[in-house]
């Protein structure tokens, strides 16, 4: 494309953008040296920038004797971007400026009837300043690209959410364009940006709760799969568990039989370990793990069966890290984890690291707003009239 003089300042407006979202405030100097911009053009891009609405004066900063610099930032209120996260039992919904600052939260509980008025409800309980210019929804399945439509759950799973068009239908539903991504996937975009797999290309997220479920990121990248079910672990077949061949294709059997919520259970309480839950039985069994005399085997059988899984996913994606992530490894800590890794390392030549997570609060919100936000930004920036 040749170099006009349009597309050389979409360009400068572009880079200017991008500096300002991920440094935050800066004079028009330092904007100039950070581009390589002269003084005249960077006064000439920051003027073009604020009469679009895009960057805002934030005051001016003291420098030698006499000298002020005027400070400039994005403007937060350009644009809003919100995430989603749909469960059985409720509805998370969360707004940010496109500083990223989260301004809107809401919890709709026990959500029921049409599945567009349940989602517009808990998005306007968040009660975001403007219309966001994209939602990215976290579900307990995964969309087939080659169909449109939602897969690896039942409609009893997913009550109404199995339509065609489910993208197209959830967007004209919203009166906003709408991104449908698996949850477990958007947990290991939020660990790769803010938690323990950052800097690492190649690694795979398990998620053991009450359902088993894997996110696989290589070269740094999301991989879906070709119907959008990389990852869906829990129906891989494992040893001594019911098949689907037996058990039909939805129905508990492979990992998620061997190592599911309720198999977890099961082992405990056979080991005489008890909870008024998941999350406090797994508990329990490293308080009784740590008392003295105690072999932790009803611990070691826990972490077996999870690593027969991973020494499957191991072998095939030799990733270099792995982060363990649900109820079952965040409440087993540090000594379920050392388990996993010494029963994965055990089984396998390869002998990734086993970490556990380190993002707070609802990871799959966190997921989902960190890629609302970058679609967002990326509109922002191509509005400068340059493509990505």
């Amino acid at each position: 494309m040749p170099g006009t003089p349009s597309l050389l300042r979409a360009i400068n407006d572009r880079a200017a953008l991008r500096l300002l979202i991920e440094r935050g405030p800066l004079t028009r100097p330092e904007l100039g040296a950070l581009t390589g911009l002269s003084k005249p053009t960077a006064s000439q891009l920051l003027v073009r920038l604020r009469e679009a609405g895009l960057v805002v004066l934030d005051g001016v900063r003291e420098g030698l004797p006499g000298r002020t610099a005027e400070v400039y930032r994005i403007n937060p209120e350009a644009a809003y971007a919100a995430a989603l996260d749909v469960t059985s039992a409720r509805i998370s919904a969360r707004v940010a400026d496109l500083t990223g600052t989260v301004v809107g939260e809401h919890v709709l509980e026990a959500p029921g009837g049409d599945v567009v008025d349940r989602l517009r409800a808990a998005l306007a309980g968040a009660r975001p300043p403007a219309p966001p210019r994209h939602v990215v929804i976290g579900v307990q399945a995964a969309v087939d690209p080659t169909t449109g439509r939602l897969g690896y759950a039942t409609a009893e799973d997913m009550p109404g959410w199995h339509m065609d068009g489910l993208v197209a239908e959830l967007s004209r539903g919203l009166g906003v364009p709408v991104s449908v991504e698996n949850d477990v996937n958007l947990v290991a975009l939020a660990e790769r940006a803010h938690g323990a797999a950052a800097g690492t290309p190649d690694f795979v997220l398990l998620w053991a709760d009450e359902g088993i479920g894997a996110a696989i990121v290589l070269g740094g990248r999301l991989h879906r799969g070709a119907t959008g079910g990389a990852g869906e672990v829990g129906y891989m077949p494992a040893p001594g568990a019911p098949t689907a061949r037996g058990n039909g294709p939805y129905a508990d059997h492979g990992f998620q039989a061997l190592s599911g919520g309720s198999a977890v259970l099961e082992v405990l309480r056979r080991h005489g370990v008890a909870g008024a839950g998941l999350r406090e039985a797994v508990g329990n069994a490293v308080l009784a793990a740590e008392a003295p005399g105690s072999g932790g085997a009803a611990l070691r059988e826990v972490a077996a069966r999870l690593a027969v899984g991973l020494a499957a996913i191991t072998s095939i994606m030799d990733p270099a890290l792995i982060v363990l992530t649900g109820a079952v490894p965040l409440a087993g800590g540090e000594r379920l984890r050392a388990l996993i890794e010494e029963e994965l390392h055990a089984l396998t030549i390869a002998r990734p690291r086993v970490r556990l997570s380190r993002v707070a609060g609802n990871p799959v919100l966190v997921g989902a707003l960190d890629l609302a936000l970058a679609t967002v930004r990326d509109e922002v920036l191509d509005s400068t009239g340059v493509t990505a």
